[in-house]
């Protein structure tokens, strides 16, 4: 489109700040509407994956990821004595490097950082509280009492999206797993290079990941009934307790956590968005539309492209409507192959009975999942 746009974006994230970033630099004038009252996130550290990496390139972080993180490229399988059984080399997406390991505060600020120097403005500690759209434009007001109308309103607003609500009432609610993931930040080791997953067997997998040179984050998943929470006294003895058969690295890792308010703890939920993931000229993207299980670490590499792609679009059709439509077709085929990939791998790892069609996708694997997610999107 050759008329800049006005783009509200509700939710401050990574997705959001992505598309913030890309927008504004392409001449729109874009605003975000983030609940929270300041840069923050929540969480440990996060896997930038090559894909994910390759959109950090084409809005010009990238350099700012790799120095706040710790790039790797050998994914490591040991026994739960920490002993080698294999170690698999991640793919690459063009020139971008394998994988990034970073803080989600540290992403947090290198994202925000780059959209207001783009040009976007975000507004702290707001929401939608009331929304209007005439087939023309999107007339929003804010909870902080502003007002304003716009082109395109996009919701990055996670799992629990309110704006998804307000679209669709309570058709699209989260749906719980059954497994929960536990994660805390510890010293790195040494030896800790790159991903080390420590598995035994169906009754645990640990994973520890470099995130800088200084640190690393343990993270482990588990069956956990749908009302359980950690006992805010004592959840490092009780991670400790579920990884009680792994002894060297993640055994290290675990006795270094002294302090139970440092565990993170989440349950795994999905989302999936049946319906066509724009109403008008209100769409959502990310979590928000399609989220998905951990277990590829493709939950925020697919908002990332999502926000991307819909720049892209927006640039190359001739209007919203038809980026919005363009911009579906290309993404959903893409994040519905993830989800269900996501959630074969949890069931296959966890000893649940797959489906006839998850059997099928986990015949890829996982390193051939990683080399069809290298592929353009």
């Amino acid at each position: 489109m050759a008329t800049p746009l006005r783009v509200l974006i509700h939710g401050g994230g990574i997705g959001g700040l992505t598309l913030a970033t890309a927008l504004a630099r392409r001449g729109h004038t874009v605003e975000i509407a983030e609940l929270r009252d300041e840069v923050d996130a929540l969480g440990v550290g996060i896997i930038q994956p090559s894909n994910a990496l390759h959109v950090m390139r084409e809005i010009g972080v990238l350099d700012d990821c790799l120095a706040a993180g710790f790039e790797w490229e050998i994914l490591t399988i040991a026994d739960p004595a920490g002993n080698t059984l294999a170690e698999i080399p991640q793919p690459r997406m063009g020139d971008a490097p394998s994988n990034n390991g970073i803080p989600r505060p540290a992403l947090a600020r290198v994202l925000n950082s780059a959209a207001v120097a783009a040009g976007a403005k975000i507004r702290f500690g707001t929401t939608v509280t009331e929304l209007t759209d005439d087939g023309s434009g999107v007339d929003v007001t804010l909870s902080d009492g502003s007002s304003g109308r716009w082109d395109l309103v996009a919701g990055f607003d996670g799992i629990g999206s309110p704006l998804r609500a307000r679209l669709y009432g309570d058709r699209y609610t989260p749906e719980y797993t059954g497994f929960a993931n536990w994660r805390v930040t510890v010293p790195r080791q040494p030896r800790v290079r790159g991903v080390v997953m420590g598995t035994a067997g169906k009754d645990a997998k640990a994973l520890l990941t470099p995130i800088t040179e200084e640190l690393m984050y343990l993270g482990a998943v588990f069956a956990e009934s749908e009302d359980f929470r950690p006992d805010p006294e004592r959840a490092h003895e009780q991670l400790t307790e579920r990884l009680a058969m792994f002894s060297g690295p993640v055994a290290e890792a675990l006795a270094t956590v002294t302090d139970p308010a440092s565990v993170v703890y989440s349950r795994i939920s999905q989302v999936t968005v049946e319906e066509p993931w724009h109403v008008g000229r209100v769409v959502l993207a990310g979590d928000a539309a399609h989220a998905s299980t951990p277990h590829i670490a493709q939950g925020a590499a697919m908002a990332v492209e999502d926000a991307l792609v819909l720049a892209e679009a927006l640039d190359t059709e001739s209007d919203v409507a038809a980026a919005l439509e363009a911009w579906e077709a290309r993404r959903r085929p893409r994040a519905m192959w993830v989800q269900a990939m996501s959630r074969a791998v949890l069931k296959q790892e966890t000893g649940n009975e797959t489906t006839p069609e998850e059997d099928e996708l986990l015949k890829v694997g996982i390193p051939g999942a990683a080399h069809v997610l290298v592929k353009p999107y």
